[in-house]
């Protein structure tokens, strides 16, 4: 007998919206203690509450590393999507989509201590010393698949037809990349050079392994935590970076939206 009514409908909309809840709660749960231990005093005569974020302004150390993890990051906010962008147009050129597309996303499925350890012996091999073009390297071969795969999607959604009208209207392929397609996928390349940064920002194995001397913020809040352990402090931070990384989420998913929609 078939039945009639909202019930049923109603039923499993509820089961639908429970089971997203408790796939929200599993991803942004353990985001809420470190923010609830940030307002506990640091001490037995510690203030507490917001004077754990003020004291992170006056952390010498912390703030150097602030400054390494803002250069590395637009370094590499500008690089890997550049070098994404040439792979993916080779993709195209060369018609060897499985190639290219394997070696560029290897080592997405290499450990990240694998690489560090790679990455740091292939550098004194070279003579090259601990220093931030050796962590913008590491970070850059990180985020570069990740960029990849976005702008691939980003030209999936762009139609050749309009380069060969271009080629056909006398213009040559430097031309009529920069003023047909570029400008069509250039919300996929700012998401990708997003996407980049928020990488660079919170990648801490490989970057520990050939920073040297120098800290990044995700390094810091790492070597802290070893040498230190959790302090009220340490959580301030921590809850600073989450907030500042779902920052850039959020901007990455406006311009995808735009992409979307554009």
């Amino acid at each position: 007998m078939r039945q009639t009514g909202g019930g049923p409908r109603w039923v499993g909309t509820a089961l639908v919206w429970l089971l997203l809840l408790i796939v929200l709660a599993f991803l942004y749960g353990p985001l809420i203690p470190p923010l609830l231990r940030s307002l506990e005093p640091a001490g037995p005569e510690g203030a507490g509450g917001l004077a754990n974020y003020a004291a992170l302004a006056g952390d010498e150390r912390l703030l150097r590393a602030l400054w390494t993890s803002l250069l590395s990051g637009v370094v590499v906010a500008l690089v890997a999507p550049a070098l994404a962008l040439v792979a993916a147009q080779a993709v195209r050129i060369f018609r060897l989509p499985r190639l290219i597309t394997g070696l560029v996303l290897l080592p997405l499925f290499v450990p990240g201590v694998a690489m560090g350890v790679a990455s740091a012996l292939g550098f004194r091999l070279l003579g090259v010393q601990p220093s931030l073009p050796t962590i913008v390297t590491v970070q850059v071969i990180w985020a570069l698949p990740f960029a990849f795969l976005v702008i691939m999607t980003a030209m999936a959604g762009f139609d050749p037809v309009f380069l060969e009208a271009a080629h056909m209207s006398g213009a040559g392929p430097w031309r009529a990349f920069l003023e047909v397609e570029l400008p069509m996928i250039r919300d996929g390349l700012q998401g990708a050079a997003l996407f980049s940064l928020i990488l660079s920002f919170n990648e801490t194995i490989r970057t520990a392994l050939v920073q040297g001397g120098r800290n990044t913020v995700a390094t810091y809040i790492w070597s802290q935590y070893l040498q230190v352990g959790l302090s009220p402090a340490l959580f301030a931070l921590m809850s600073v970076l989450i907030a500042a990384t779902l920052g850039l989420v959020a901007a990455l998913a406006v311009v995808e939206r735009r992409s979307v929609a554009g």
